[in-house]
């Protein structure tokens, strides 16, 4: 193998080959191909394959393959895919990856590297495809990633990543795949994710978010997997959650979430969930997801109820198990209540005063009909007095009642029924 000099492309894929690889095989430089992927290779990287500047494509993973390998490669200008994840490498990620500017996916997950991931990084424009999953990486994940505007699928699970999520990771516009579960990232999870309208699937399981699940994320139309498990994160879910209308598989367990699961009422395409070890209570909704999910799935909650063998049953409709119901009847109902009341007691009270003035106009009007005799005395004196001497039988003794020292005293009845003395 080392002296074929005319080789352009060598393919051993998916085989038991054991051994080393041949450590001259782009001694003739016309190799553009070197594939080697899943057989049981030890040993290094050919040494002739770090300036053989005529690769397009290198495919070494899933071997025993060994060495340190930040500086396994020079620069290779026509270099577009090279896979060297499952093997035992170890190293750092030189900042010579950003020289590669022909190459679309940089692959090296489950390896042993360790260091930061380099900001050069985001000069390598043609860059679709970075794995860099299940290592020792440290640091912060760099802003100057979000510059990786073609990038589609971006996987960092699974190392020692610290500090937040950058936020510009939102001019990542074809990104459908965001791996970043299994860090010791923290922060809240930014806004900014909700406008990935690409986005297929998420993680940011087992890391230190806090906060609750920002709204924004209900622009997340395309989005089928979502995985916030071992995190801090509290709080109710909004009905906005329930917008995630493609969501299949959701996995919210070993956090603090709390309140009723209403807002996966209309969730009908889950088919995977597990909100265990949460604070949630109230009956499970009534989808197929919880139809046919196991206690495993909603053990460890404040109040759940429903038909999982294992978990509590829901009471009738006037048992405990509506107490959820119920108060959102009268939260609905209460305020509409005490504004139909308050509007009733204000009609009730101008009513009230209407009547009100309406007798006493009534009564003013009466006494204007039937004036006191004696308040009309001083301007028609000669009619009241007739009225006197006809009602007394002109003085009769009859309807004399006593004598005082002015005269004497009689009882009469005047025309208006009034009695006088």
């Amino acid at each position: 193998m080392n002296k074929i000099i005319a080789l352009d492309n060598f393919q051993l894929a998916n085989n038991n080959f054991i051994g080393h690889l041949p450590h001259n095989v782009c001694i003739g430089g016309k190799l553009t191909h070197f594939t080697t992927s899943n057989n049981h290779f030890t040993g290094h990287i050919p040494e002739t394959l770090k300036n053989c500047s005529s690769l397009i494509r290198v495919r070494l993973e899933g071997n025993q393959l060994t060495g340190n390998i930040t500086d396994a490669f020079g620069i290779l200008p026509n270099l577009n895919y090279i896979e060297l994840s499952e093997n035992n490498f170890y190293g750092h990620l030189s900042p010579n990856w950003g020289k590669f500017r022909s190459l679309t996916s940089l692959k090296i997950s489950n390896n042993n590297l360790s260091g930061v991931i380099p900001p050069e990084l985001s000069e390598v424009t043609e860059l679709q495809e970075l794995q860099l999953s299940s290592n020792h990486l440290t640091g912060s994940i760099p802003q100057d990633l979000s510059k990786l505007v073609l990038l589609f699928r971006l996987s960092l699970n699974n190392n020692n990543l610290s500090g937040n999520i950058p936020t510009k990771i939102a001019s990542m516009k074809n990104l459908q795949i965001l791996r970043l579960g299994s860090n010791n990232l923290s922060g809240l999870i930014p806004d900014q994710l909700g406008n990935l309208p690409s986005l297929l699937e998420m993680n940011l399981s087992q890391n230190k978010f806090e906060g609750n699940i920002p709204p924004e994320l209900e622009k997340l139309i395309s989005l089928t997997t979502l995985d916030l498990s071992e995190n801090l994160l509290r709080g109710r879910l909004t009905h906005k959650f329930g917008g995630l209308e493609k969501l299949e598989t959701l996995n919210l367990s070993h956090n603090s979430f709390s309140g009723d699961l209403s807002s996966f009422d209309d969730m009908m395409s889950l088919t995977s969930i597990d909100i265990s070890y949460n604070e949630f209570e109230g009956p499970l909704p009534n989808i197929p997801v919880f139809r046919n999910a196991t206690i495993d799935a909603v053990r460890n909650n404040k109040g759940l109820c429903g038909n999982v063998s294992g978990l509590k049953p829901c009471q009738t409709l006037s048992g405990k198990s509506h107490k959820h119901m119920t108060k959102k009847v009268i939260t609905m109902v209460l305020p509409l209540t005490l504004g139909t009341l308050m509007l009733a007691l204000f009609v009730f009270g101008v009513l009230y005063y209407l009547c009100k003035t309406s007798v006493k106009m009534e009564e003013e009007a009466t006494n204007l009909q039937t004036p006191n005799t004696f308040a009309i005395w001083s301007f028609d004196g000669k009619m009241v007095f007739e009225n006197i001497v006809e009602a007394t039988e002109n003085f009769d003794e009859k309807h004399l009642i006593g004598v005082g020292g002015q005269g004497q005293v009689y009882k009469a009845m005047l025309p208006s029924g009034q009695v006088v003395a």
